[in-house]
């Protein structure tokens, strides 16, 4: 746990600042509102910090008269901006909201009470607590928004309702422990998704929502952050990017193989098959064995990177594969290959170079040797993303960030 001198605050309240001028006199006299009753209803003394991205318009100098406490971020983004922020923050428990006065750090105090009752995430949701008219598009809070929270809870089971709500709260020991390290929008999936992969306990109140009180257009982009939102999300799901796709084409291009090994053994037992479908069922084969070995050696880097926790399926495979097993295997099937295409040359000289009856056994072969030749590729793959060790299994980080083992996606 992080520690703290004795007369360090107790909590951190944090802003992102990119010339907010207009709008920083109302989020200061907020904040302070929320610092007092803080300490009011819990003890706990505050600190108000301006996280400044480059303000030109006065904006530090302002935050510095008004008692708050400017760290500038040279790092550019609303991400990059937060991160330098928090780790800024004096504060065992850090609580955020934008300087743009839409959000209302009072909010924020029932954040602080489940962060001290054993949270170490605690989300707002705007859906819950009211949206203002105007504060929010149309295509944000009907699309973009309800879109990308079900997308994140059905990748990471999260179970948030709003999962990029502007105000949050964190403790420092949990940001510290998620290693966030987004600079853009991204960041509030990024927060989200690391601390429930770390198993943390993460819960929601009620936020509410108003106008932007800037006069200029706001930093968002809401089609290119909602595309860098997704795609961030992809990234941190290796089980939905490689692993589902693995799954389907291996059941898919395993039957098709099945039925047209069937068929070759057995004539007129299934329907036929045809060449066609079996040259497609031995490709979705190896491709679905090259997305697998690919959802392994993603899981194996995150866990090793300590922004996930080992799963049985990769201690399993820790405990069996390394790169000898691997390459070993590699070899054995490649020869098996090799064999099989070995007969299938045999079989075309014996009928006096006619055409074969069947392409299951040639596509049998050929099969073969992508398994065999991934394998052993994968292995050298998976031995870089564990450390440049022959052995995949995954370091046990799970104690070292001074959380109990809870379970996670």
């Amino acid at each position: 746990m992080t520690s703290l001198p004795p007369d360090q605050p107790d909590v951190s309240l944090i802003m992102p600042c990119l010339n907010e001028i207009q709008s920083l006199p109302h989020c200061l006299a907020n904040a302070r509102a929320a610092a007092e009753r803080i300490r009011d209803q819990f003890g706990l003394s505050s600190e108000i910090l301006i996280a400044d991205n480059g303000s030109t318009d006065g904006s530090q100098a302002y935050a510095i008269s008004q008692g708050a406490r400017v760290v500038p971020v040279a790092r550019r983004g609303y991400g990059a901006a937060l991160i330098g922020g928090c780790e800024a923050g004096h504060g065992r428990y850090l609580l955020m909201a934008d300087a743009d006065g839409s959000y209302d750090f009072l909010d924020g105090v029932a954040m602080i009470g489940r962060l001290i009752a054993g949270a170490d995430l605690c989300m707002g949701s705007r859906f819950a607590g009211g949206i203002a008219k105007g504060a929010m598009p149309w295509k944000n809070r009907y699309i973009g928004n309800p879109l990308l929270t079900g997308v994140l809870n059905l990748f990471f089971r999260a179970g948030i309702e709003d999962a990029h709500c502007g105000i949050r709260a964190i403790t420092k020991q949990a940001f510290e422990a998620c290693g966030l390290s987004s600079s853009g929008m991204e960041f509030a999936s990024e927060m989200v998704i690391k601390a429930k992969l770390l198993g943390l306990r993460i819960d929601q109140v009620p936020a509410t929502l108003g106008p932007d009180l800037r006069e200029r257009a706001p930093h968002l982009r809401p089609w290119r952050d909602g595309w860098r939102h997704l795609r961030y999300l992809l990234m941190l799901s290796p089980t939905w990017v490689f692993g589902v796709p693995a799954l389907l084409a291996l059941l898919v291009g395993g039957l098709l193989m099945g039925a047209s090994g069937l068929e070759f053994f057995k004539p007129g037992s299934v329907p036929q098959v045809g060449a066609y479908w079996t040259l497609l069922g031995g490709a979705l084969v190896a491709m679905g064995h090259l997305a697998m070995m690919l959802a392994l050696a993603a899981h194996i880097y995150s866990i090793r990177q300590g922004y996930r926790r080992s799963t049985w399926v990769t201690q399993l495979a820790g405990g069996f594969a390394s790169l000898e097993t691997m390459l070993l295997s590699g070899f054995a099937v490649m020869a098996l290959g090799v064999l099989v295409l070995a007969l299938v040359a045999y079989g075309w000289v014996s009928r006096e170079y006619q055409a074969a009856s069947s392409l299951w056994p040639a596509a049998l072969g050929v099969m073969l040797l992508q398994l065999g030749l991934q394998n052993a590729l994968g292995g050298f793959l998976m031995a870089i993303v564990s450390g440049h060790e022959a052995r995949f299994a995954s370091p046990h980080h799970l104690g070292e960030n001074g959380f109990a083992e809870r379970g996670g996606a």
